[in-house]
Formats: structure tokens, C-alpha cells, sequence
């Protein structure tokens, strides 16, 4: 179907279009070398995070010996990412539940609104997401019979306001939703939230049921909690319990359980964080922030998390994002702990008890990624911000971009194919044929994490000089052309080779005509890449970029 989609869409771009001169990248290579991850993996052990790069908000289910699990892509196209594992430490990607256009509409969104905390469920050989299109619908649901699609189109809960809706169906096969909203009443403080239930009908489907508020505000009122979201209900020993996110999604994060009778409560708060960081100082490599988790059962008794999390190089700057992290659950006294207080979360942990698996693609430690393009269709982890309305790319020999009006400082739809910086320590290099003939024209490399934050490395034609050249664009006072920060001319009308190496919150920028690398720009601030300075709740984005200059002459930028 992917590979239809793709097909359809290029022969839908109109003809001039087709025509124009493209951009072509024969490869693209990424190595990550995390330090946490240097070392042999002991025999029994797994790393940390188990997806590394910004796979926030992870929800799971168990069918069976398969294990199935979502995670939250913002404005970034396709959305939903599906995977599959049967050991629950290897993922492999099968689909993603957000791949056509007319599911969702981003256009004009800021790219951390969209897609916010899927959730996913099965129920009597049914997979069902309900999820949150922030400023692009509402709550909605799909469904599908295989996970790996198709989904279906969503249908829009109107009567369900609020965001991180979640379904839980119970022994008995009734089903209720839960979201968070505002609270009954006026909010007492910045920050007070309330999650609700409702009862939901799977055949229509539809909620079927008066909401009410099950958590109003979180643990303890009292201390002014905030931000109580995520919300997941499970059933174990006759016993049900509500499990959420609270204190927000930095460095407070936190998840808390409560236990309760029935699926609408009253529930009962365990006192203290059943997971949290933010009660440990400074420390090396540390993970924080962690919180929104899913739980999930294994055959034989055993009980895991996954669960969010961020890795700084200093304070609190990161730019891979929130990633996932999986942890054993313990159970104490009809409670389940995730981690005991002031507990760091450990980068390797023994793994689960269950079949090994494998996956064809790493996804967690360090490792080395080669992609030639050679395929009729992306691989499913490749995205774009927003969606495409037309196919300006094709793969098959290489990837070849259609230069386009749009630039990455618009917030539009730039030609731009990218991929997850997944490591602290990575490097990303590409080989691209451009002939720049056009003044503007700009194909290559970009770093990016939105509209006002990136950097980008390429071939540039600048009133008629062919050139390398490294922009930044820092801020929304920057212009949406970038700043440029170096450039060096070329003489060759040859390809290119181009080069993106991060140290945490430093940058290199290098290219090749031929011969040994050549840095152009070193130790470059990545600082600005990072969520705590760009804001949102994306991560660093690497890949292919291109720019028509001669189409914003003619058209003007979007």
C-alpha cells in the first residue's frame, strides 16, 4: 500500500514540477556512539532507551506472545509509528497508523501540536488507537484488524474534550474511555487538571455514557499537583488501577498509580511516585524527566514498563527528544513499583523472560545505519514535517527531491525527508548532485528541530557562485533564510559529500569533493537544537533538504 501511495502521489505532481531540476543523494549513513552504550552488552542484559531519538509517550499492548507498541510524532508525517516485538527489548517497525493525507491536517500547526499520547488496545481481534489531534480535530479513533495497517479514518469524539484519551476494556468486554481535561469548576491553580472516564461503545464507536472526574488534580490536592495526563486503567487480583502522569513533562515528571474496585472508581492513591527522577541531584549520564508509562503482563507472570525519558549532556538540554525506556515492574503489597525513590534509571537491566527476538533495524544502543534508497517506497521511519499534499520525492536510485518554495524556516511543507537523531554522539553524512543553477537554489544537509531551530549544510547558489555553505537559524528573530555562518566556494560541478557530527551540545559541519574531509564550521552551538531553548516536544530531525530559489522568485515563499 506504501508503495501505491508514493506511486500515485508523484504521478499527481504537476508537470512542471516533474520537470524541474531535482536533487539527488545517493545514500545517507548515520552512526550513533553514545559512551553509555560503549562497552560490551554483558550476556543477558539490554540497553537503554529501548528507541532511541524522540519516540515519547509510549503506549503497549500485549496480544498473545506479541507485544505492540505507539508512540506520539506531533506534526511529523507519517504519524503513529507501529511496532512489534516478541521479547519486548527488540522493535521492528511495521507501519505507521497515520500514512495517508485526509487523516489529519497539520497545515499551520507549529510541529509540536498534532499528534499527542496515542494509545493503543485490542479487544476480540480489533486494534484500536484513540489519540489526541491537538488544534486538528480533537479526540479521535481508528481501528484495524492488523496492526501493521490499514487503519481506518478517524472517527471524531466531539463530545470528548481534554487530550490523552485511553480505552480499557474490561473482562466482562465492557469499555470505558479516559482523558484528561480541566477540572469541574474553576481550576484552582496553574496546572490543575482532572481525569475523566466515560463508558464507550466499541461497535459504533461512540462513548455511551455521562463523564465523570476520577482524579481531580492527582495524589495529594493539597501540594497543587499538575498537569495529572496519561491516564491508563488495568485489572490485576480483582483489583483495578488507574495509573497516570503528574508534574508536568520536564524535569518533576513523575507516574502515580492508584487502586480502586471498580473501573469508574473511587480510587485510592498510593502516597508516593511509582517512578520518578526528579528526587536525584546531579549525577553522570543521567535520564529525567521520565514518566507517561505503559504496563504490560508477560505469559509467564512477569510485569514491564515502557515509559518516557530524556538524556541531557548538561543541565537540561537534550536534543534526541523524550525516548522510550523499559523497566521491570515490581509488585509490593499489592502496588506496582516501577522504581524504588531515588532510584536512577539504569542504561542496562536484565532482560525480560521471554523467547529472544531480533530486529532488522537497531533502534537502541550504538550502532551504524546505511540507506541507499534503492526501494520503490521510504522506509516507514523516514518523515516529513506536515503532511504532503504532492509527491516531491522519489526513491528507487538514490532519493531525488523536487526543489520546492517552501524552506525550513516556513512553517509549510519543505522538502525535506529526515530521520531521529538518536544519539548524543552521532554522525550523518550524505552524497548529493545538485546543479544549483538558479540563484537561492540550496540542497543538503539539515539538522533540525522546528521552523526557528536548525542548522543546515549544503550546496548553495548565491548570485551565481556555486558554494558550500552553513546557515543556522536560532530564533524567531533569525531570518527564515537562515544566518550564514561560514561558506567556502566550489570550483567542481560535481557531487558533494556532506557531514553532520553532534558531541552533545556541540556541532561539526564537514564536505568532500573528492578527496579527505574538510571541516567547514566546528564546534558549532547545538544548544539551540535542544528542547529546553527551541521548545516543544519533538526532537533533533537529520536528512535531505531542498530549495528552489527560482520558485520563490516566481511565487513567493508560502
Amino acid at each position: 500500500m506504501k508503495t501505491i501511495l508514493a506511486a500515485l502521489l508523484f504521478c499527481a505532481l504537476p508537470l512542471a514540477a516533474q520537470a524541474a531540476e531535482v536533487a539527488r543523494f545517493d545514500s545517507f549513513d548515520y552512526t550513533g556512539n553514545d559512551a553509555t552504550a560503549a562497552a560490551p552488552l554483558p550476556a543477558g542484559q539490554y540497553q537503554n532507551p529501548i528507541l532511541g531519538g524522540f519516540y515519547s509517550d509510549p503506549s503497549m499492548v500485549r496480544v498473545g506472545d506479541d507485544y505492540y507498541l505507539v508512540s506520539s510524532t506531533f506534526c511529523w508525517f507519517p504519524g503513529i509509528p507501529v511496532f512489534h516485538s516478541r521479547d519486548l527489548v527488540h522493535w521492528t517497525q511495521i507501519g505507521n497508523a497515520i500514512n495517508r493525507p485526509g487523516m489529519l491536517n497539520f497545515d499551520s500547526l507549529g510541529l509540536s501540536r498534532g499528534v499527542f499520547a496515542p494509545d493503543i488496545s485490542w479487544h476480540d481481534g480489533t486494534f484500536y488507537i484513540v489519540n489526541t489531534c491537538v488544534d486538528c480535530g480533537g479526540n479521535y479513533i481508528i481501528t484495524a484488524k492488523n496492526p501493521a495497517g490499514p487503519w481506518s479514518d478517524p472517527v471524531w469524539l466531539k463530545d470528548v474534550g481534554g487530550i490523552d484519551t485511553s480505552l480499557f476494556v474490561d473482562q466482562d468486554g465492557s469499555a470505558w474511555l479516559l482523558n484528561n481535561d480541566a477540572p469541574e469548576g474553576k481550576p484552582l491553580y496553574d496546572g490543575h487538571r482532572a481525569i475523566w472516564i466515560r463508558k464507550f461503545d466499541l461497535s459504533t464507536p461512540r462513548t455511551s455514557g455521562p463523564a465523570h472526574v476520577i482524579v481531580n488534580g492527582g495524589v495529594d490536592i493539597s501540594t497543587k499537583p499538575v498537569w495529572a495526563e496519561g491516564p491508563h486503567l488495568f485489572v490485576r487480583g480483582g483489583h483495578y488501577y488507574l495509573m497516570t502522569a503528574e508534574g508536568g513533562t520536564a524535569i518533576n515528571h513523575s507516574e502515580v498509580i492508584y487502586m480502586g474496585e471498580r473501573p469508574d472508581g473511587p480510587f485510592t492513591p498510593y502516597p508516593k511516585p511509582i517512578l520518578t527522577q526528579r528526587d536525584l541531584g546531579e549525577r553522570p549520564d543521567p535520564v529525567t524527566s521520565v514518566g507517561h508509562a505503559s504496563l504490560v503482563e508477560t505469559p509467564n507472570g512477569e510485569w514491564w514498563a515502557v515509559f518516557l525519558g530524556t538524556r541531557p549532556y548538561s543541565g537540561d538540554l537534550y536534543n534526541t527528544g523524550r525516548e522510550a525506556f523499559l523497566l521491570p515492574v515490581h509488585w509490593e503489597n499489592d502496588w506496582p513499583i516501577i522504581l524504588p525513590p531515588q532510584t536512577p534509571v539504569p542504561y542496562r537491566q536484565a532482560l525480560p523472560n521471554l523467547p529472544a527476538d531480533s530486529a532488522p533495524i537497531a533502534m537502541s544502543g550504538n550502532f551504524t545505519l546505511h540507506e541507499d534508497f534503492k526501494g520503490a517506497a521510504l522506509p516507514l521511519y523516514w518523515m516529513t514535517p506536515r503532511v504532503p499534499q504532492a509527491a516531491w520525492y522519489k526513491t528507487g536510485q538514490g532519493l531525488a527531491l523536487t526543489p520546492r518554495a517552501q524552506k525550513l524556516g516556513d512553517i509549510g511543507q519543505p522538502s525535506f525527508i529526515a530521520r531521529r537523531q538518536q544519539h548524543l554522539t552521532m554522525s550523518a553524512s550524505t552524497r548529493v548532485r545538485f546543479a544549483a543553477a538558479h540563484d537561492g537554489d540550496k540542497a543538503g544537509l539539515a539538522a533540525y528541530q522546528n521552523e526557528a531551530h536548525y542548522y543546515f549544510v549544503g550546496l548553495v547558489n548565491d548570485g551565481g557562485k556555486r558554494l558550500i555553505r552553513v546557515e543556522r537559524r536560532a530564533g524567531e528573530d533569525d531570518s527564515v533564510d537562515g544566518v550564514v555562518l561560514a561558506s567556502v566556494p566550489l570550483s567542481s560541478a560535481g557531487p558533494v559529500r556532506l557531514r553532520i557530527d553532534a558531541r552533545g551540545g556541540h556541532y561539526d559541519f564537514s564536505y568532500a569533493t573528492g578527496g579527505a574531509w574538510k571541516i567547514l564550521l566546528a564546534d558549532a552551538d547545538g544548544t539551540i537544537l535542544s528542547t529546553a531553548k527551541a521548545g516543544g516536544f519533538v526532537g533533533t530531525m537529520i536528512g535531505m533538504y531542498a530549495h528552489s530559489g527560482a520558485m520563490t522568485t516566481a511565487h513567493g515563499a508560502p
